[in-house]
């Protein structure tokens, strides 16, 4: 049986990039048609077509573009790195990248290595080392990702100043265990060491009662704990890196972690814990809502190096979880409740237009909020000449979007609902982002 596509081409990639773009499109209209597509011939039934499609974006990703972001640290920043691919099922797989900045004429790294030892229960042991300059606090639950990427710290385009950065020393030790499909436990040891990167920006903080004594740099040692469960989560492939067919699934996730004074010169005890909960959910007919909650409270005393800070947005893009009109360190908090609520009404509305019909635009309407604190002892801590202010008068937002402009761009206008009187708020913003909508 022939199945006819339309396939719209991809207009922001070229070469091998765009073929992969353009197969992504072919498979997500078969996923669209359901039973009725059930090719005679094996080789193109839709779990191989995804499996291939997972190896030649993969391939593509084996060298990957050089970017060239800015802040006011580094000033221009090029960043590249690369990854081992020997297929998608791959036990065992390094990667790691290298950036450098024009301003600050320093080179920076990460380097991370994980060995899937057992495929039946998927054991895996993980190590890596990041030294870089970072925006800390763009997301409320923390993570010890060595590779992780930062729109807040390597934006191309952003708003205001961009010197609240941290030079972040981080080495850890993982192991994780799926005992069962979707729930997944994770222990890691991490060692960090941080300190400022701009000297218009401070970490201080007072090392006695009687405030006489201040350090500028922290050094913590921390033991985590992760538990999460992902039900109806699909995946393609079973090597130490798995490819989503979808992200329209439930995610429970629960840390504890434990700072240990003492181990390597490590400055603090306290005991952390955060619960993060994102819940999509088909609203009859009118498209899909997506509910994100996140709480947490840190039991002892930190410094702002190791607070809880509302996550701000000061990139012109949308950034998932993050607040598009407070700037970084807005708000800091060291227990805080935070919701948010995204619906896609997937062209619901705008096919009821005549002229807008045929353009397949989708409409988004969002509002967040969140609430926070800081204890007494964590304020008499602060040395580093931030004002400590947190939401406790519960800080909100909404915003409006469209997407799926010319398949590729998301438009969102943003409004802000509370703490209007703070000084240099921002009551209005647009924030864009790019992919690809079906």
């Amino acid at each position: 049986k022939l199945l006819n596509i339309n396939i719209m081409a991809s207009t922001s990639e070229t070469g091998h990039s765009k073929n992969v773009s353009n197969f992504e499109t072919m498979i997500s209209y078969c996923t669209g048609y359901g039973i009725t597509y059930n090719p005679s011939n094996s080789d193109i039934v839709l779990s191989e077509l995804i499996t291939f499609h997972t190896d030649s974006k993969a391939s593509v990703k084996l060298v990957k573009t050089t970017e060239t972001p800015f802040n006011d640290v580094e000033g221009q920043r090029i960043r590249a790195g690369g990854r081992t691919y020997f297929g998608s099922n791959d036990t065992w797989r390094i990667q790691g990248y290298t950036a450098y900045g024009f301003k600050d004429n320093q080179f920076k790294y990460g380097i991370s290595g994980r060995w899937m030892v057992n495929p039946n229960k998927r054991v895996i042991l993980s190590a890596g080392n990041r030294r870089d300059v970072e925006q800390m606090g763009v997301s409320l639950t923390t993570s010890n990702d060595v590779l992780g990427r930062s729109f807040a710290s390597s934006a191309l385009f952003a708003s205001g100043v961009n010197n609240q950065l941290t030079s972040v020393n981080l080495t850890t030790l993982g192991f994780e265990i799926e005992p069962v499909k979707n729930f997944t436990f994770q222990t890691n040891f991490t060692y960090r060491t941080l300190k400022s990167a701009s000297s218009e920006f401070s970490l201080d903080y007072y090392t006695d009662l009687t405030q006489t004594v201040i350090k500028s740099d922290v050094k913590q040692s921390e033991i985590n704990l992760v538990a999460e469960y992902t039900p109806n989560r699909k995946t393609v492939g079973y090597g130490v890196d798995r490819m989503d067919v979808d992200f329209n699934y439930a995610r429970f996730f629960v840390s504890y972690s434990n700072g240990i004074k003492g181990v390597l010169n490590s400055d603090f005890n306290y005991q952390k814990l955060q619960l993060y909960y994102r819940q999509p959910a088909l609203i009859g007919g009118f498209g899909r809502l997506f509910t994100t909650f996140e709480t947490g409270k840190i039991f002892g005393e930190v410094p702002l190096g190791l607070m809880g800070i509302i996550p701000g947005n000061q990139s012109w893009f949308v950034i998932e979880n993050t607040y598009n009109l407070l700037n970084y360190y807005d708000f800091v908090a060291d227990e805080y409740a935070s919701l948010h609520f995204e619906h896609h009404f997937n062209g619901r509305l705008f096919s009821r237009v005549p002229l807008l019909r045929k353009l397949n635009l989708r409409e988004i309407i969002g509002i967040k909020g969140v609430y926070g604190r800081v204890s007494d002892e964590n304020r008499l801590l602060n040395a580093s000449g931030l004002t400590y202010t947190a939401p406790e008068d519960i800080y909100w937002e909404y915003h409006a979007g469209v997407g799926n402009i010319f398949k590729v761009l998301r438009v969102d206008f943003a409004w802000r609902g509370s703490y209007l009187e703070m000084p240099d708020a921002r009551k209005f913003a647009i924030r864009a982002s790019f992919g690809f909508y079906f």
